[in-house]
């Protein structure tokens, strides 16, 4: 068996490779990429000989692993890992075998891999998905520590989320900042897409923080946001058309 791992984190991806070789010794992993647009491009580049599985992981370094699906024609079944479960509808509407919650476990591994073996699986009550994942899951409020003060932060009062010599912090509206336990990768699976963008590795955006807009070299955009944020916001190249969507609703 052909395996193709897309995954963003080097020590998930040794951890997978690691199990799938244990519970299926002989696998050739062909390659680990970790994009949307290596990904992309490798596949383009192997149509005529892809692999047999891919494990993809839900959120990549340039954005979402299902942006694969729109962009490529992918030529094998796909088993998709992540450490939350707000994509699982989504994940099944590509065809998805099966949906691995990280940490993985061996015992799961083997079940799904035994699914693509045997062909013989199930499709998700999309009903029951969907009721599962409607949009009251989105993060609602976040409590921030601060030594031994505990301040409850609404969403609504976040202007925007950012990084700084590797931590997390988030801005309110009042211009308020406070310091965070999760990343960004995290915070953007918990937040509602229709009112947060990820314009950067190193922002993610209220729709309502944004004042100004301008065009900037090579089809980025540049954003100026109430607060006003510590350092420039430039939408990334390859987000630049989706964040246009996402202004406009789409």
């Amino acid at each position: 068996m052909n395996v193709l791992i897309i995954e963003d984190e080097e020590l998930a991806s040794r951890r997978l490779q690691k199990m799938i070789q244990e519970v299926r010794p002989g696998t050739e992993i062909l390659t680990v990429l970790d994009s949307v647009q290596s990904s992309i491009q490798w596949l383009e580049e192997n149509m005529s000989n892809p692999p047999d599985l891919a494990f993809l992981d839900v959120q990549l370094s340039d954005g979402m692993s299902f942006e694969i699906f729109e962009t490529s024609q992918f030529p094998c079944r796909v088993i998709f890992t992540t450490a939350f479960d707000e994509y699982a509808l989504h994940a099944f509407k590509v065809n998805a075998i099966d949906y691995l919650l990280k940490p993985i476990k061996k015992d799961e591994l083997v079940t799904a891999i035994s699914r693509y073996e045997n062909e013989k699986f199930e499709q998700p009550a999309y009903e029951k998905l969907a009721e599962i994942l409607s949009p009251d899951q989105f993060k609602k409020r976040f409590v921030i520590r601060i030594g031994r003060q505990i301040k409850l932060v609404q969403v609504e009062e976040i202007s925007f989320f950012y990084t700084e010599s590797k931590l997390t912090y988030l801005t309110t509206f009042q211009g308020k900042k406070y310091p965070m336990d999760l990343s960004l990768d995290q915070l953007a699976q918990l937040l509602d897409p229709e009112v947060f963008f990820r314009a950067n590795r190193q922002y993610i955006l209220n729709i309502n923080a944004i004042q100004e807009m301008y065009t900037y070299s090579k089809s980025r955009v540049k954003v100026n946001t109430h607060p006003e944020a510590p350092f420039d916001i430039i939408v990334s190249t390859e987000r630049s058309s989706r964040f246009k969507s996402w202004l406009a609703g789409v």
